[in-house]
């Protein structure tokens, strides 16, 4: 939606107030640890090789593992959430904080409270 009506226009710039409707999507059933967590989409851009997206996403709580083989900025808006790698150590952000997982980080991302960030992911 955003990208079609970016080709018309001189300005390459996306206003993430007008997203459109999200895709709905859940972690995978095999990697779901507790709870049933609801994640919802709104992939605002993809370059055409389809290695660096940005947008915003939002999920209700849950606990689920994680393997990045690509690298991720994260900007928390709402809500809380912790990263717990394979050795145990943990790091816990809020609305407000910003961070970057970096490839090859494997864990778990636990939803706290109810959450919604905005992402930039290179992989």
């Amino acid at each position: 939606m955003l990208a079609e009506a970016l080709r018309g226009c001189s300005l390459k710039i996306i206003d993430f107030s007008d997203l459109g409707p999200p895709e709905q999507t859940a972690p995978a059933a095999e990697k779901r640890i507790r709870g049933n967590p609801q994640q919802q989409i709104w992939n605002a851009f993809s370059d055409p090789e389809g290695r660096f997206h940005v947008g915003r996403w939002a999920s209700t709580e849950g606990v689920w593992r994680i393997k990045y083989t690509e690298r991720e900025l994260c900007h928390i808006l709402t809500g809380i959430v912790r990263l717990t790698d394979d050795a145990g150590g943990q790091r816990t952000f809020q609305s407000g904080d910003t961070f970057m997982i970096d490839k090859g980080f494997s864990g778990t991302w636990e939803v706290i409270e109810a959450c919604s960030k905005i992402y930039a992911i290179y992989e």
